[in-house]
């Protein structure tokens, strides 16, 4: 590229010693799903000790932040009730805790009660795929707790006049939510929400128009790991979509993305290392 990508620097007091950089390199994020239906890895870590023994290997392979989520999101979930989410994240979010003190946890939901109960539980960060509008008391938490939250973008049907102008009209509304509820500027992360209410063309568009979203003035995470997209470009199955995560990653980086939630932590931080070479260059 002629010109780097600008990339947003700070600094996240998450408390515990716990602390978080964006601007020195991409952050990695692992997935760890405490569910039995995932479309990749479901039931594989509903487990406490499974599930901390998967936390130690990703962040040995080089994650910076761990994603713990208790119901799957995939095409056609069915959603979990609010105590049994509960119930499978808590314990894992303690344990891992306790196992990895030094590193930040976010919680993948949209209820406000299990966000609520995850930070109490010790987690710093809330990831909400409904991007605060799943839950009318979500930002309020977030704000009550002056966590970091990621506004991932999302509709209920796909019925855009226009993609990408739609797609950032929904998150500056998310914004304005988080805004409303007392939720600092600096606290907000985008996540355009890549495989949510989007077709295979859809998301090949949005992901080549990343810029646009990076123009709005927040760090921006990507979570293309292991997606029907790139199963259908590449004509392969589930476990052997590593490489066509990393392109993604790489061509995200190039757009300015500075977190990548993923599966895959070693082979995709190995791709970002290359990249960060070349891009975060002062």
């Amino acid at each position: 590229m002629d010109q780097q990508p600008h990339f947003y620097k700070r600094t996240y007091e998450l408390g515990s010693g716990v602390n978080l950089t964006l601007g020195s390199r991409t952050l990695i994020m692992g997935i760890l799903n405490a569910t039995p239906d995932s479309f990749s890895d479901g039931g594989r870590y509903t487990n406490v000790d499974a599930a901390v023994a998967h936390a130690k290997a990703m962040v040995q392979d080089g994650a910076d932040i761990l994603d713990i989520g208790g119901e799957s999101t995939r095409p056609g979930f069915e959603p979990v009730e609010l105590e049994e989410e509960i119930r499978r994240i808590v314990p894992v979010i303690q344990a891992v805790r306790e196992a990895l003190p030094h590193i930040p946890l976010s919680i993948d939901t949209y209820k406000a009660e299990t966000a609520r109960a995850a930070l109490e539980a010790g987690a710093h960060i809330i990831n909400d795929i409904w991007g605060l509008k799943g839950d009318p008391n979500m930002a309020a938490v977030a704000a009550e707790y002056g966590c970091p939250v990621i506004i991932n973008h999302n509709r209920h049907a796909r019925d855009y006049n226009d993609l990408v102008p739609d797609v950032l009209a929904d998150l500056q509304s998310s914004v304005s939510i988080a805004h409303n509820a007392g939720i600092a500027d600096e606290l907000i992360w985008l996540d355009p929400g890549i495989g949510f209410a989007k077709t295979h063309e859809d998301n090949l568009e949005l992901l080549g128009r990343l810029s646009e979203l990076h123009a709005l003035g927040y760090p921006v995470l990507l979570g293309t790991s292991r997606k029907r997209f790139i199963k259908q470009t590449l004509n392969l199955p589930v476990e052997e979509l590593a490489e066509g995560t990393a392109a993604t990653v790489v061509l995200g980086i190039a757009h300015g993305c500075q977190i990548m939630r993923v599966h895959d932590v070693r082979q995709i931080k190995r791709a970002a290392l290359m990249a960060d070479a070349i891009l975060y260059r002062s």
